[in-house]
């Protein structure tokens, strides 16, 4: 059986789905049968992370309505046949999922893949419910920022079903001069968010205009990169240690 991973945050702009689509492709690349699932209704991005805007014309809501079947909604992608995609809905007109809809559907994903990643909206809305419902594992993306810290912490608390080890901490877009010029460190995050950190990602300037390419781990962004293949690692469930930044 699969595992369902909830990528969130309650701040926008942290880099969930620069996250979600990294570590798809870094699994992917390890062999792993990899499902990305945006939950952002109305907002979708993933399908531009991954490349795959010209060819998601289904979206979960066809299959959760019966219109089409998990297999037929699904993208897989053109470099990493063992990647997928399943996209948001584009428009929101007043969209629910039942508990139970959602069940059914995380269960035919945990049968047919070995991973998804479910790249939440910002906040804790329908979308993050969706997004936890099901989920195995909850990751919580986050940057140094004191008010993504502070979101975090918000998040946290509506994770509190989740036994230990359960939910980690990501700490994104790392810049080392910053952190020297702001006194701070990442036990500081670690302790603001109050979880255990799974892994650190440095701020690189190539991660943009690779993820426009819909190849994020391109080979420019080295450093970034690196940080993603670790991460993906630890959660397919090797020890890797932390990158020193």
């Amino acid at each position: 059986m699969g595992k369902i991973i909830a990528v969130v945050s309650g701040k926008g702009g942290t880099g969930k789905t620069t996250f979600t689509s990294c570590i798809g492709f870094a699994l992917a690349s390890m062999g792993k049968k990899v499902l990305c699932l945006d939950c952002d209704i109305s907002l979708r991005n993933l399908d531009l992370a991954l490349g795959l805007s010209d060819s998601a014309l289904m979206d979960f809501s066809d299959v959760l309505s019966g219109r089409c079947t998990l297999e037929q909604a699904v993208v897989s992608h053109p470099k990493y046949p063992s990647l997928f995609l399943l996209a948001a809905p584009l428009a929101y007109d007043g969209f629910r999922v039942e508990p139970e809809q959602a069940a059914a559907l995380m269960g035919a994903i945990r049968e047919s893949f070995d991973f998804c990643l479910v790249d939440a909206p910002a906040g804790l809305g329908q979308g993050f419910r969706l997004a936890t419902q099901e989920a195995d594992h909850v990751v919580v993306v986050t940057t140094t920022d004191v008010t993504a810290l502070r979101d975090a912490q918000r998040t946290v608390m509506e994770l509190e079903r989740f036994p230990n080890g359960k939910v980690h901490l990501v700490v994104n877009r790392v810049a080392k001069k910053l952190l020297r010029q702001l006194h701070t460190t990442i036990d500081d995050a670690m302790d603001a968010a109050g979880l255990p950190l799974l892994g650190v990602v440095p701020e690189d300037g190539d991660i943009p205009r690779c993820l426009n390419q819909g190849v994020p781990l391109c080979d420019d962004n080295y450093y970034a990169a690196r940080a993603f293949y670790n991460i993906a690692r630890r959660i397919a469930g090797y020890k890797i240690p932390l990158m020193k930044l």
